[in-house]
């Protein structure tokens, strides 16, 4: 559990640096990478749920 928790906060930071980039001056490149660091994030927060879920279980 604690990889996946370090794995959402590296695509985190990656998100964040590139919509950055996007908003501020308007990187094209930079705003792919954010919606696929997004996208990415999303699957995480599934798989951090689905073993969150499990561990309270125990």
């Amino acid at each position: 559990m604690k990889e996946l928790i370090e794995q959402i906060n590296a695509q985190f930071e990656a998100f964040t640096a590139d919509a950055a980039l996007q908003a501020e001056k308007g990187n094209k490149a930079a705003g792919t990478r954010a919606r696929k660091a997004a996208l990415e994030l999303s699957k995480l927060f599934k798989e951090f749920r689905k073993v969150s879920v499990e561990e309270a279980k125990k």
